[in-house]
């Protein structure tokens, strides 16, 4: 009986040793492969030229660690899903080196953006989340939305409201402010966290911007005052940024909007639009808004006149997010019986009408996004990586050790009164 309660403790031991091994083992191999250059910014053997974009993926374990507490490298992908241990919408990220971790969003916090070498995520509140050490700082104050990484990964178009926070009144209940102030566009540094309003124009708000090519020029899209931001009516101007010289603008009126962060063609003459026929404004009805007719339309990057077929899309589509081969690449979602089903997909679509998709997220995501390296490399057509059950927090394996451990100690217990 002696030898028996001996062979438990050890056992338990071990066990606990084991457990804490394989936690500390990946975040050492991390650590080897981590190497900081002079401008502060992180990189690993992992990234650079290699990595591709996962074929498909999947949904992470309920105690899956968050980047914060197991760093796990560069991302391939980042998908959203509420299907979480947070109950609310949670981005989950996966690595070139296929490991899975997820990134809380804050409370109402909408999507951030991953900055093109995949090594950072910008949250809309400021806050800069490095993803290859895990540690997070505010270099960019709250009140703005990001927008656009330039193609460099060095500079980042943002809006800033203006807008009061409070109503006031006078003593006869009159309201004596408008609450509703024009927006700033901003370019930020968000590695040094300096900022440049460039001068656009009035905007009521910014709904999406986009960098050319070059990173000389930008566009951004939305309603340029209150009357347009209730009729949903957009403008569209073409400015550079450093000196806010603008190009050209035209009114997209409320039937037409930039197709997102790469509507900018690669070749850098073209930008691209989301358009669609069929019921606009409030008003419509769930059905009007059903029947829509989407496509992808073009504007000629130098005068802002059309140019170019429009591409027929499905109702789904919401941006376009790279180009592969000069096609472009646009974030769509395929249906489910219930909203809370649907997933999130990549799709290249061809000048034919043909649609290949590239990366499929699981049941329950909302969003995809993909680092703008991998995007301009096309490097679609990766392994089908799984999420591990060891990518745990050390709360989790602490948790088990102790467990455990009084697991044992209550068996050699049991024995020795036996005895």
């Amino acid at each position: 009986m002696r030898t028996t309660g001996r062979r438990l403790r050890r056992g338990a031991a071990v066990g606990a040793a084991v457990a804490l091994v394989v936690l500390s083992a990946p975040a050492a191999t991390a650590a080897t492969r981590t190497a900081t250059d002079g401008t502060g910014a992180t990189s690993t053997a992992a990234d650079g030229t290699g990595g591709a974009v996962p074929t498909r993926v999947h949904s992470p374990w309920l105690w899956q660690a968050t980047v914060e507490q197991r760093p796990t490298g560069p991302a391939a992908l980042v998908f959203f899903t509420s299907r979480t241990r947070f109950l609310e919408s949670t981005g989950v990220l996966i690595g070139r080196d296929g490991g899975y971790r997820l990134i809380p969003l804050h409370v109402a916090e909408d999507h951030g953006l991953l900055s093109p070498d995949g090594r950072h995520y910008l949250r809309p509140s400021g806050e800069l989340l490095d993803l290859v050490s895990g540690r997070q700082r505010r270099p960019i104050h709250t009140g703005m939305r990001p927008l656009a990484w330039s193609p460099d990964g060095k500079r980042v178009l943002s809006t800033r409201s203006n807008n009061d926070e409070v109503i006031s009144f006078g003593p006869d209940n009159q309201q004596l402010n408008n609450p509703e102030k024009p927006d700033d566009l901003l370019v930020l540094d968000p590695y040094q966290g300096t900022e440049e309003v460039v001068a656009v124009g009035t905007f009521a708000a910014h709904a999406a911007a986009a960098w050319s090519p070059g990173g000389d020029l930008v566009a951004v899209a939305g309603p340029p005052d209150e009357a347009a931001l209730i009729a949903e009516r957009q403008l569209l101007v073409v400015v550079d940024p450093t000196n806010g010289s603008p190009r050209w603008q035209v009114e997209l009126g409320d039937r037409r909007m930039l197709a997102g962060p790469a509507a900018w063609h690669p070749d850098g003459r073209r930008i691209a639009l989301l358009a669609f026929d069929g019921c606009a404004g409030l008003g419509c009805t769930a059905d009007q808004t059903a029947q829509r007719t989407w496509r992808i339309e073009f504007l000629d990057a130098a005068t802002g006149q059309a140019v170019g077929q429009p591409l027929p899309v499905s109702a789904s589509t919401t941006k376009i997010v790279g180009w592969r081969a000069g096609d472009p690449v646009v974030k769509q979602s395929i249906e489910a019986g219930h909203d809370e089903d649907r997933q999130a997909i990549l799709a290249a679509l061809s000048p034919d009408g043909g649609r290949e998709v590239l990366v499929t997220a699981p049941p329950g995501s909302t969003d995809l996004a993909v680092p703008g390296e991998l995007l301009a490399r096309a490097a679609f057509g990766g392994p089908e990586p799984r999420p591990s059950p060891f990518a745990a927090p050390l709360w989790l394996y602490l948790t088990l050790a102790v467990t455990t451990l009084l697991a044992v100690a209550l068996v050699v217990r049991r024995v020795r009164l036996a005895r």
